[in-house]
């Protein structure tokens, strides 16, 4: 078989890694379009489509490959990292996929090694595990609003880099991303949950207080990055003011991210269905719901 022959072979076997020229691109902006219009929810809705069918293609290499993938969202309140999750993983097994979002510290993990709490959530081997909120907490929320003291976030600040580097040299693939909103945006969908019965639980107190310290956050945010963006564990920034194209751009980037290829798969037939063997249907009085829609 010639070179030519044996590599469009390949190709048919939709063989995909970091680089590809049909990988499915970062955004689903139309020729001509700026950065400034909002993808349209067709537009949104094919392009998702065909990131779900990486999605599960890169979920089943990491289950083949035995890979370690962990990935941490940050972002203020209203920055669209809860959304951005449910769009990864809505196609895939959530026993592959974790979702860790931890709650308050208890007074006996308060007393605990920072990390300890986080450390138990790290990936095994065929796992990809996603932070909403992370280790970071201690660089941002409880920073800025006083539930660690200044001299703990600096030590943090300091330790962290050293940590990543431990968790990456371990053979965990680390991915960070910082989802950054404007104020103005984060100001319509805070005020969009007041009145939204399906949002109101997304609007605590520890929101509110945090909305008036925008700046704290902000000088916060840059010196995170000054102290933690290193070359082994690099920050990536999505702008999320249009959340449909945040989400495109964020899960082609994770796509790139982490090398992978189509996993063996054995050839699936629906079997024949057996026998009734005399059997039949159930007479039993079924209690169905009530048909209201």
């Amino acid at each position: 078989m010639g070179k030519k022959s044996a590599a469009k072979k390949d190709k048919s076997k939709g063989e995909r890694q970091k680089g590809d020229a049909d990988m499915p691109q970062a955004t689903a902006r139309k020729p001509g379009a700026s950065a400034s219009e909002a993808v349209s929810g067709k537009d949104y809705a094919r392009e998702l489509k065909k990131l779900h069918v990486e999605l599960v293609k890169l979920q089943e290499w990491v289950v083949h490959k035995g890979l370690k993938v962990c990935i941490v969202f940050e972002g203020r309140d209203g920055a669209g990292k809860g959304g951005t999750i449910k769009a990864i993983t809505e196609r895939v097994s959530p026993r592959i996929f974790r979702v860790v979002a931890l709650p308050a510290p208890t007074e006996r993990e308060k007393s605990q090694m920072y990390a300890q709490r986080y450390m138990q959530h790290l990936p095994a081997a065929g796992e990809v595990v996603i932070f909403d909120r992370s280790w970071y907490n201690r660089a941002g929320v409880e920073r800025v609003m006083g539930f660690c003291t200044e001299e703990q976030a600096r030590k943090f600040l300091k330790l962290v880099p050293l940590f990543e580097k431990i968790v990456i040299d371990s053979g965990i693939v680390l991915l960070k991303y910082w989802l950054e909103v404007t104020p103005e945006e984060q100001t319509r969908r805070l005020k969009a949950r007041i009145d939204d019965g399906r949002k109101t639980w997304k609007l605590s107190p520890m929101d509110l207080k945090s909305y008036s310290r925008w700046h704290d956050y902000s000088k916060a945010r840059d010196e995170m990055f000054q102290a933690t963006d290193r070359a082994w564990a690099p920050w990536h920034v999505a702008r999320s003011d249009d959340k449909r194209r945040a989400r495109l751009n964020i899960i082609a980037h994770l796509l790139s991210s982490v090398p992978y290829k189509v996993a063996p798969r054995a050839r699936v037939k629906l079997p024949r269905r057996g026998d009734p063997g005399g059997h039949k249907e159930s007479a039993y009085p079924f209690k169905f719901i009530p048909e209201v829609h």
